[in-house]
């Protein structure tokens, strides 16, 4: 696939923290149009150059345009003459499905050839334990010309609509999708780098939700920075098993999509899954919690996980704890006690035994 021009057309689809977020860095190099749901917050976001629900007192940049018509933003990227653009889908793994067929829906007939679309989202799908790329792979199967790919790495969205520095990584199989996104991220705030291990990088922006659960659960205990630190050293080891044997690749787990967003989740104040494990090892109930409107995608991939690394016979006893505890009503210190009494074993089969 060509490589597309360096300021071809982007519309990130979602406003949300993180699709704003990224409409927002876009907006700096290429001619961005970001896509709202709902037409009061399109509105809003383009009267008060604030998305006040998501990013409240961050100004959005002048260039960036908004709207709240989903085919407004299809012929955005996908004009009757000129380059396709890039689509970026910053919806949660609950909602992908639903936007990637409604796209799929406005792309038929049309001359979109060298479009590229990338999702954001981190996570499996509940019942069906699918990765992202699966339910997106589904949805565009009869639009061959259409790129695809994920976006993900160590990133919180209020630092990147800042102008924090942040790094990212591209994963795709397709050239041309991966120069489009180096081409309308990269930049002076953003270091965009690309992989082809599409299944290693999904694999661990899902499993790190579910270990800086984990990571919260200890914190909020008090069990100190050395309990951290091993959950966050043998969290790693039990994402890279399970990316092993779902296709991944080993080094995809030591970089910014594995280790990098691990630590960042784990230890970050603004992370919401470490936030459900401090409010669980506080005594909240895990009911009470999302009732109070605190969402976190590893409470909704944590048993698919789990069920998966059956599938795979992958041993995850830190998913597995963390499961009893948010799930099967298991305390806490209880769940704790059980990985620390486990056997002994050795930590990697070079050894001695």
């Amino acid at each position: 696939m060509a490589a597309l021009p360096a300021r071809a057309p982007v519309a990130v689809l979602g406003a949300g923290s993180w699709g704003t977020a990224l409409a927002a860095l876009a907006s700096a190099q290429s001619d961005t149009l970001l896509w709202a749901r709902k037409p009061e917050l399109a509105r809003a976001i383009e009267r008060d150059r604030v998305n006040t629900p998501y990013l409240p007192g961050i100004p959005l940049p002048a260039a960036l345009q908004v709207t709240d018509s989903l085919q407004d933003a299809l012929e955005h990227v996908c004009p009757a003459q000129g380059a396709a653009g890039l689509i970026i889908m910053g919806v949660p793994v609950a909602g992908l499905a639903a936007l990637c067929a409604a796209l799929a829906d406005l792309l038929a007939g049309k001359p979109c050839d060298g479009l590229s679309i990338v999702w954001t989202c981190k996570g499996f799908l509940p019942d069906s334990g699918q990765l992202p790329h699966e339910i997106a792979q589904a949805a565009f199967a009869s639009l061959p010309g259409v790129g695809l790919g994920v976006l993900s790495g160590p990133s919180f969205a209020h630092e990147v609509a800042q102008g924090l520095p942040v790094a990212l990584t591209i994963a795709t199989t397709q050239a041309g999708t991966a120069q489009a996104t180096v081409s309308a991220l990269h930049g002076a705030n953003a270091r965009i780098y690309s992989s082809r291990d599409v299944i290693g990088v999904e694999v661990g922006g899902a499993l790190k939700n579910v270990m800086a659960i984990a990571c919260g659960i200890s914190d909020g205990l008090g069990l100190g920075t050395n309990a951290r630190a091993a959950l966050i050293t043998r969290g790693l080891a039990e994402m890279q098993r399970l990316g092993l044997a779902m296709g991944g690749v080993a080094e995809t787990f030591s970089g910014l999509t594995g280790l990098g967003d691990l630590v960042l989740t784990a230890t970050g104040a603004l992370s919401r899954n470490r936030q459900v494990g401090l409010a669980i090892a506080q005594g909240q109930t895990l009911g009470a919690i999302l009732a109070g409107g605190m969402t976190a995608e590893g409470v909704r991939c944590a048993r698919a996980a789990l069920e998966l690394g059956a599938k795979h016979h992958v041993d995850l006893p830190i998913t597995e704890a963390v499961c009893r505890v948010l799930f099967d009503g298991m305390a806490p210190q209880a769940a704790v006690s059980d990985l620390l009494t486990r056997d002994a074993k050795p930590e990697s089969p070079s050894a001695p035994r």
